[in-house]
């Protein structure tokens, strides 16, 4: 088990912060302030602070892409920056459509600055992290920037697919599955071949590196959805039970709910009473892992881990790189939060 960052997560963190924040101080006054509030370099008002700023799993796959093409992974920093700001910009929506108070443990943007403001800053971010891109002005930054284009589009179809399914009774482990397809796979999948894009790598090394990256995503997703439910919030920064209070209709909860059979009402009644009842939730939480959901999601996210980590095999890689990426798939896999 993983019990220390990866390397290239915390190496990712130290080469992307300055041109993270050159690129956000391009941004218009009104939307600046909370977009450093949001990657965790300033309160409120402005006072800076050493608040949470995320894994940078996605900088570090866009940086390590570069290198498995050959290159420096200065080539994929561009990639590694827009990675980070389209994911940011995710965050803020996702706050607002959830009506999350809290993340990486203290106030939203939204609850911070008022809903307007946090939908602006995350439009404003989509916009930047094009911009990163374009600017770098490399042989292929057009290409790279319709990489990123098309995963940031299927993540939003991810993203409101999620919403549909909160009213709804018939979502089935597929649709599940293809929602976080969507949600979650689509922008690690960008993520992991946005470096090699950049370095103009072949098309078969840029697959490889998707789909390793696209089912990455699908195991992160699935362990998201488990610590959703039954992660502690004073480790992840969100409220116990969060899925459920929402009605998210998330890999465990789907899964449960095809296996439960006589206990299937019964589910769905606590389900629908946890956004109110603590008690209920709680009830729900035991059902669900009852009915099996908790041990179909781990399995889930142990299988797309091997397929991830399989799709690499004939990519013939520096064997460097291998362990790297191998090691940051290993610890979304373990991580707590």
């Amino acid at each position: 088990m993983i019990t220390t960052l990866p390397a290239a997560l915390d190496r990712a963190r130290l080469l992307v912060a300055p041109a993270l924040r050159e690129a956000v101080a391009n941004l218009a006054p009104e939307v600046r302030l909370p977009a450093e509030y949001a990657l965790g370099w300033v309160d409120r008002d402005g006072r800076p602070v050493e608040a949470g700023s995320g894994k940078h799993v996605r900088a570090a796959l866009a940086l390590v892409s570069a290198r498995a093409a050959g290159v420096d992974e200065a080539v994929g920093l561009p990639g590694a920056v827009a990675m980070e700001i389209v994911h940011n910009f995710s965050l803020l929506h996702d706050d607002v459509i959830d009506n999350d108070r809290e993340r990486r443990h203290r106030a939203t943007v939204w609850a911070a600055f008022g809903v307007g403001h946090a939908i602006t800053t995350g439009d404003a971010l989509a916009i930047l992290a094009m911009q990163v891109i374009l600017d770098q002005g490399g042989p292929y930054a057009r290409e790279a920037a319709s990489l990123l284009t098309a995963s940031t589009a299927r993540m939003i179809a991810g993203e409101t697919a999620d919403i549909e399914f909160e009213t709804r009774d018939d979502v089935t482990l597929d649709d599940a599955l293809e929602m976080s397809a969507g949600k979650t796979a689509a922008l690690l999948d960008c993520a992991a071949s946005l470096g090699a894009v950049l370095a103009g790598a072949d098309s078969d090394l840029v697959a490889a590196l998707g789909r390793y990256g696209y089912h990455l995503g699908l195991s992160f997703q699935a362990v998201d959805d488990l610590l959703g439910i039954w992660g502690r919030p004073e480790v992840t920064g969100k409220p116990v039970w969060s899925d459920l209070r929402q009605q998210k209709k998330t890999i465990p909860i789907v899964a449960a709910l095809e296996a439960a059979n006589g206990q299937a009402d019964t589910l769905r009644g606590l389900l629908a009473d946890s956004r109110s009842s603590e008690a209920s939730a709680a009830r729900a939480a035991e059902l669900i892992e009852g009915c099996g959901g908790r041990e179909v999601t781990e399995q889930l996210a142990n299988e797309h881990l091997a397929t991830a980590l399989a799709a690499l095999d004939g990519a013939d890689l520096d064997p460097g790189v291998a362990a790297e990426l191998d090691e940051i798939a290993r610890f979304v896999v373990e991580r707590q939060q």
